[in-house]
């Protein structure tokens, strides 16, 4: 059986880690979620924004490869929650754009992430969670993480739009998009059948057009 290496990516709040959980469950693949709660810097990074953002995004790329090159070796066919291209196209742009990411050191963590990204193998899939803003909201209040619930509308809108511009010119493998606005993968097992059968239809297209020109 050929190993699968499916990552998923979306905005804060669309339901990554549960898909991934589901679909791992589902298909028994192994899910590998991302270390928010591990980064030393983030304390000191929510105090003082822009002299600990070079720090802390680059502890996030550096567990973020970790993570890859883990899943890379694991046996299993494997799904990630959020990829390591969306820490740097996402969210570090992000921050340089809000003017806490200082130019010099933007551009030296621009230039470890793009070096690394070339050398790693990327996924055979990525599935691109997509949601409206006032979805995001609601889901994001309704799993009541304190430190979430300051998110703005404004700041979501944002990394929408940055989501949108990084999956337009992705070419490192097939992007699936699913909007999830009026979907229910977490309570509603038809809906995860739906999701579950996409992903793999994707995933096995990806796979057979591998070996056929491999």
């Amino acid at each position: 059986m050929t190993k699968t290496f499916v990552a998923v990516a979306g905005n804060i709040g669309v339901g990554k880690s549960s898909l991934t959980a589901r679909l791992a469950e589902r298909l028994g693949w192994e899910p590998f979620y991302e270390a928010v709660g591990e980064n030393p810097y983030l304390a000191d990074f929510y105090a003082d924004m822009r002299r600990w953002t070079f720090h802390s995004q680059v502890f996030f790329l550096s567990r973020r490869l970790r993570h890859h090159h883990q899943l890379l070796r694991s046996p299993r066919s494997v799904i990630q929650d959020r990829t390591v291209y969306e820490d740097a196209e996402v969210f570090a742009r992000n921050l340089h754009d809000q003017g806490y990411f200082d130019d010099r050191d933007y551009a030296s963590y621009r230039e470890l992430y793009e070096v690394l990204s070339l050398l790693l193998p990327p996924p055979h899939l990525i599935v691109y969670l997509k949601a409206s803003v006032p979805t995001l909201l609601q889901r994001i209040r309704m799993r009541g993480r304190d430190f979430e619930q300051g998110i703005s509308a404004e700041y979501l809108a944002q990394i929408n739009r940055l989501y949108d511009h990084w999956v337009e010119r992705f070419s490192l493998c097939p992007v699936l998009t699913i909007c999830v606005d009026d979907l229910d993968f977490v309570h509603l097992d038809a809906d995860m059948d739906r999701v579950a059968e996409r992903v793999l239809q994707e995933s096995g297209d990806v796979l057979r057009e591998g070996v056929r020109h491999g």
